[in-house]
């Protein structure tokens, strides 16, 4: 019987190789593409109109999209103690009423395309609240207070993502360099390995990271043909929801798609801001060079842009409006991951001034060394983060020692970006490997995430480039 059940999986996975290279008889996949993972990443090209967008990607990643939809359901519900239908809910009646068709559209794909694929399939709500995951837990603090309900601690603005964005003096060549790791739960980031090239019917083409069946990169790190390059990190602490507004991954996805300045960027990322996902934007101009950062709150919004300067994000407020009224964050505490994370930015980007390249960049986000301890010592207050070696954990986001921390690795520089390339680290760029059952042999206190729990090994840096149009 054990020897049938491991066959099992391993059928599955031949025969979606075998789907993936045999042609379909579906028209709407004849522009579309996927390769066998390499280096931890699995390619998918996407093209055409917003429909076959959304069925391509359905039907590709049908296996990859139900394994992804089971850990954020799972998630979701732990944290909130709500009922996955309390999302599918919120998802049609509070956020899809303000998806204009486009993404409607691709979003309705997605579900066909995985219905086409033969397996369990989501259906639009499902699709829907799955692309609606990292703003939840906004949604759902501000549903508690107004119901007088009591939030759970797990539901909170989240520490996610380290990043910099750096021109001028401070780089090697006088040209941008921009470097990003995200940061989540190993549950979800050992998933978060989708490299997406989509050439869309309008808009511009682009090439971005992501985690199946999302329409928007969610970790956000990606860039288009306009030269463009986009990242961000979360705001921690961070309190307010607007349910008249936009979805953050519409507003995202948009941004992604349409931009072709910083101008452009901003206005899109701010026209009917719900404060849903309230990050730290970091983005660079191939064109003129210029970096910027714009700190989205749901009441503040802050603009800062140079050409010979740098950003760094590691989910501290900036602005000190935005900090007092709209979140809970302590910058006077040094033993916060966030404020520790801030002063090893400075101290890099200082150290390093005029000597800034992509290799200086793989490197700092490899880094282990804690400003509080002052030494070499991987776990939350580290560039590459590691929860789960940490008896502080990350107050309620993460408890002492669960499994979170760096899941993957980007980075980008002017030259690459002209080429729509970036490098790519799954797993932790520091090159340290999870092991699940050791794990939580260690921490039954986790058994919750047994299930889907899996390895996370860290792999060497790879090149995601997008296909040229003709």
């Amino acid at each position: 019987m054990r020897k049938a059940l491991l066959f099992v999986p391993l059928l599955a996975l031949v025969f979606a190789a075998l789907a993936a290279k045999l042609p379909h008889p579906d028209p709407r996949l004849k522009a579309a593409s996927k390769k066998a993972p390499r280096d931890g990443w699995t390619y998918v090209h996407l093209e055409g109109t917003p429909a076959e967008i959304g069925f391509q990607h359905g039907f590709l990643l049908a296996r990859e999209i139900q394994d992804g939809f089971a850990v954020q359901k799972l998630e979701l519900m732990h944290d909130s103690k709500k009922p996955w239908d309390f999302f599918r809910d919120a998802a049609r009646d509070i956020l899809w009423p303000r998806i204009p068709d486009e993404y409607r559209e691709e979003l309705q794909g997605i579900s066909d395309g995985m219905k086409a694929a033969g397996g369990p399939a989501l259906d639009l709500w499902d699709v829907v609240a799955l692309n609606a995951s990292m703003e939840w837990s906004y949604y759902v603090e501000k549903y508690d207070k107004d119901h007088g309900l009591q939030t759970p601690k797990a539901v909170t603005a989240p520490d996610h993502c380290s990043a910099f964005v750096a021109t001028g003096s401070y780089t090697k060549d006088g040209k941008f360099v921009i470097a990003h790791n995200n940061w989540t739960s190993y549950l979800d980031g050992k998933r978060w390995i989708i490299a997406f090239d989509v050439t869309p019917a309008r808009g511009r083409h682009f090439v971005m990271d992501g985690y199946p069946g999302l329409i928007h990169s969610a970790d956000d790190f990606g860039m288009n043909d306009a030269g463009m390059v986009i990242t961000e990190t979360t705001i921690t602490s961070f309190h307010g929801w607007d349910s008249a507004g936009i979805a953050e991954f519409v507003r995202a996805r948009k941004a992604m798609q349409y931009s072709e300045s910083i101008d452009d960027f901003a206005r899109i990322m701010k026209d009917g801001n719900n404060g849903g996902y309230a990050n730290d934007w970091l983005v660079a101009d191939t064109k003129t060079n210029e970096i910027a950062s714009l700190e989205l709150g749901l009441k503040n919004v802050e603009l800062r842009r140079t050409k010979d300067g740098y950003f760094t994000g590691a989910n501290f407020p900036i602005n000190q409006k935005l900090l007092t009224e709209e979140t809970t964050f302590d910058p006077k505490n040094p033993g916060l991951s966030a404020n520790a994370r801030r002063v090893r930015w400075e101290q890099l980007m200082q150290r390093n001034k005029g000597k800034i390249d992509s290799t200086l960049a793989r490197q700092f986000l490899a880094d282990h060394y804690d400003t509080v301890d002052k030494k070499t010592s991987p776990g939350e207050r580290t560039l590459c983060g590691h929860v789960d070696l940490s008896p502080r954990g990350m107050g309620d986001w993460k408890q002492p020692y669960e499994a979170a921390g760096a899941v993957q690795n980007k980075v980008a520089d002017a030259a690459m970006a002209r080429k729509m390339t970036f490098l790519a680290a799954a797993g932790h760029a520091c090159g340290l490997h999870f092991k699940a059952a050791g794990y939580l042999k260690a921490h039954p206190e986790f058994a919750w995430q047994a299930p889907l729990l899996g390895d996370m090994n860290a792999h060497k840096w790879t090149t995601i480039q997008g296909t040229p149009r003709p």
